[in-house]
């Protein structure tokens, strides 16, 4: 990327369209880009500030003759304003009706029920040899129109194409995840893709439709075409960010309020003591209760559907099987604007129990940048065959960290609708906040 002026290394560069022109009245300049400059500042701390610089202008923000990247690094996870003019220009991420700004998120983009669902017999993968449909074909029951709206029962398991799809070139492939209120209603929602060995992955350079298969695992949703359950980390590349990175990062830059116990990522503890005034530690699901509109927030009552947990003596709790619990992790996190997580299961040999849905953490999530002065991890915990006790700060996730392309212009937390910022114990955005 060619700078006009001096960029640290510490620098991040944040492109917003503008055209400019020369002060003195001499004939325009060519189209540039603006930048909002996020630097390190070692005399504030290491902490972010924001200036203005200027580089040439392309579709991708970057000079013509830099090759087709996607910001100041060729590898990483795509931002928000690089996922905007891909989208613009019909390249790599494609829909059959116009995508939505309010999908594009710092570092994903939340894709879409379509207007069909086929409830299957098993959850499937096809496999290098055939496609979705090709599966269907066998597993299906019958089909439910979602246009009006429908109910996904517990214990079903149903596929539903996405309104998006993709084209991927060579160097290009993408991650899905449930969004974090889906994960918060234990609905289990996973992508798959034609001629897919697993779940969640799109490969370099696939191209073809994109499905959901949902499974609603205690509460009974109602959703209907539209309606977001997962969404897609865009990815340039196969970068790789080591513990060493990660430990430089976390100099430089505390990640979480207390010691950073980094062993492939950043481990994650259980808060089991709760907070002073109401000893809270986490809720326990309600079976049989009422269906919940996917769609709807700040509606429900907590108690209809949640028991809560609340600490004792011994600093422990003991998870039932097949019981669906939320807890918070004892650290604050803070996710630097130039970066972003995503949490992955505890190894299950450790213990009988895991964290049931991985999950992103957005660029600027518990970050100052954000508003955030460092935000708990929500833990959606399932116990396997037998019960197991878990104690107070027992490790039970931990964070992968992968670099942006390119900072984005609005982190999580900064006027976009983020639900979870400066979080403690909280429930999905669905639920009444006290």
């Amino acid at each position: 990327m060619r700078a006009k002026g001096d960029h640290s290394k510490n620098s991040l560069q944040i492109p917003v369209e503008q055209g400019m022109s020369n002060q003195r009245g001499s004939a325009p300049r060519e189209p540039c880009t603006a930048l909002f400059d996020w630097r390190r500042d070692a005399s504030s701390g290491g902490s972010y500030k924001r200036v203005m610089s200027q580089i040439e202008d392309t579709l991708f923000g970057e000079t013509a003759d830099s090759g087709e990247s996607y910001g100041r690094h060729s590898t990483g996870i795509l931002p928000s304003h690089v996922l905007r003019r891909l989208i613009r220009a019909r390249r790599e991420v494609l829909a059959t009706e116009e995508i939505e700004d309010s999908q594009i998120q710092p570092a994903s983009l939340d894709l879409r029920l379509g207007a069909m669902a086929w409830r299957v017999r098993a959850s499937f993968l096809p496999g290098p040899q055939a496609t979705v449909r090709d599966k269907l074909a066998t597993v299906a029951l019958h089909e439910i129109d979602l246009t009006p709206g429908a109910v996904l029962e517990t214990g079903c398991v149903y596929v539903v194409p996405l309104l998006e799809s993709v084209e991927f070139s060579s160097r290009v492939s993408g991650i899905a995840n449930p969004k974090s209120s889906t994960g918060r209603l234990d609905v289990f929602t996973r992508l798959i893709t034609d001629r897919a060995q697993g779940f969640d992955r799109i490969e370099p350079g696939y191209r073809g439709p994109l499905y959901a298969e949902i499974s609603p695992r205690t509460f009974p949703v109602l959703v209907r075409k539209g309606s977001r359950l997962n969404q897609l980390r865009v990815r340039s590349g196969s970068p790789q960010f080591t513990d060493t990175q990660l430990k430089r990062l976390n100099a430089e830059q505390p990640l979480v309020d207390g010691p950073a116990d980094i062993d492939n990522g950043l481990a994650l503890s259980v808060d089991l003591r709760g907070d002073s005034l109401s000893k809270q530690v986490g809720w326990r699901a309600k079976r049989h209760t009422g269906i919940i509109d996917i769609d709807v927030r700040n509606t429900l009552d907590a108690l209809d559907y949640w028991e809560p947990i609340y600490a004792s003596r011994s600093e422990t709790i003991v998870l039932d099987p097949d019981e669906f619990y939320i807890l918070a992790s004892r650290e604050a996190v803070a996710i630097p604007p130039d970066f972003a997580a995503e949490m992955v299961p505890f190894n299950p040999l450790v213990g009988e129990f895991r964290v049931h849905y991985a999950g992103f953490f957005d660029p600027g999530f518990g970050h100052e940048q954000g508003r955030g002065r460092g935000a708990r991890a929500v833990l959606e915990v399932r116990s396997r065959e037998v019960p197991f006790i878990i104690e107070h700060g027992q490790i039970i996730g931990r964070l992968v960290f992968e670099r942006l392309t390119d900072p984005p212009p609005e982190v999580y937390g900064q006027g976009i609708g983020s639900n979870y910022q400066r979080q403690g114990l909280k429930l999905s955005k669905h639920f009444r906040q006290p």
